[in-house]
């Protein structure tokens, strides 16, 4: 890897480079409707971290919110590790596009995904772990009693049989949402901030901290000083709402964002946003701010995402996301 760059390329795992959502891929493996379940506590986090504003809570702690009902169903370390090696899909070229900028720029990868998957990957594209920020996660160090375990199988009935809500892509506060969502809402506040708390294994949504949101924002932020360059020479590749504080970090900065195939929650918060079917596009624009920085991209056909035309790119880039990640994986925040 060059070390005299004066740039560095971030860039997200699950959309940029690899198709998976390996948490809801597991959920769904191991959890019984797990995809259902996980696809509900999903949408309550977009609802805690950019509607709520939970205070400690950020964006990607679905990842923590899930972890009690993997036990509950038996799910353990060795069977986390070996299903996420076995299930992993490349987005095209994703890997040789990695290496690439790697012989070019310094280049790191920030993922709210679990450190097996994450790990898993980077063997996969002949990436260096070491590079890579990830959610720690071992959960062979948690116990579950007997009788919490029934517990846990019982409330993930309970959230199942519950109304379904929605959350309207211009929603900014509760009060932007329909009454019987938020009555439907105030019952996930109940299970997972009076009941669950009461539980032993309530330690390990304590304890793991999922690096999304402000984690990702702290991650551009070591990477950049251990690199010794100001933010305004990063360039952060993401898709989701977990990218949303990298990206604000970064943009305001001037650094550049750039959403890859991303929701509405990555492109009204990106700098410019590029859908593709293959991941060659990042390659030559991760050489072009190598080489001119942000200027460069003064001179490129893209669509600068504006309060005119945010809702038809994050209309046109949600489509691809879900062409390029599949229907159900492209609908998660």
């Amino acid at each position: 890897m060059p070390s005299d760059s004066k740039n560095v390329f971030v860039t997200d795992c699950e959309g940029p480079i690899t198709r998976n959502d390996n948490a809801a891929e597991l959920a769904e493996a191991f959890i019984p409707r797990g995809d259902e379940f996980f696809r509900r506590i999903s949408l309550y986090d977009d609802y805690l971290a950019e509607i709520v504003r939970k205070p400690g809570y950020k964006a990607g702690d679905t990842l923590r919110l899930i972890l009690p009902f993997f036990k509950a169903f038996g799910l353990d370390q060795r069977a986390m590790t070996d299903y996420s090696r076995r299930n992993i899909e490349i987005i095209p070229e994703a890997d040789t596009v990695l290496r690439e900028i790697l012989s070019f720029a310094p280049a790191y990868i920030v993922s709210t995904s679990y450190s097996p998957y994450v790990l898993a990957v980077c063997d996969a594209i002949e990436f260096p772990f070491g590079n890579a920020f990830c959610t720690a996660v071992n959960l062979d160090e948690y116990d579950l009693p007997t009788s919490e375990e029934r517990e846990l199988r019982r409330i993930h009935n309970l959230i199942l049989d519950l109304p379904g809500f929605s959350l309207p892509a211009d929603a900014r506060r509760p009060e932007d949402l329909r009454e019987k969502d938020i009555a439907a809402l105030a019952e996930y506040d109940r299970i997972f901030w009076d009941q669950l708390p009461k539980m032993q294994i309530n330690r390990i949504i304590q304890e793991v901290n999922p690096i999304g949101g402000r984690e990702k924002a702290n991650a551009v932020r070591v990477i950049a000083e251990a690199r010794g360059v100001p933010l305004s020479n990063v360039m952060y590749v993401g898709d989701s709402i977990t990218d949303v504080d990298a990206f604000r970090l970064v943009g305001a900065a001037e650094g550049i964002t750039v959403s890859f195939n991303g929701n509405h929650w990555a492109v009204r918060e990106a700098s410019f946003a590029v859908t593709a079917r293959n991941a060659r596009p990042l390659s030559w624009l991760a050489r072009l701010f190598m080489d001119r920085g942000r200027e460069a991209f003064q001179d490129l056909t893209m669509s600068e995402i504006t309060s005119q035309n945010v809702q038809q790119i994050s209309t046109y880039s949600s489509r691809v996301r879900k062409e390029v990640r599949s229907e159900k994986i492209g609908r998660l925040g």
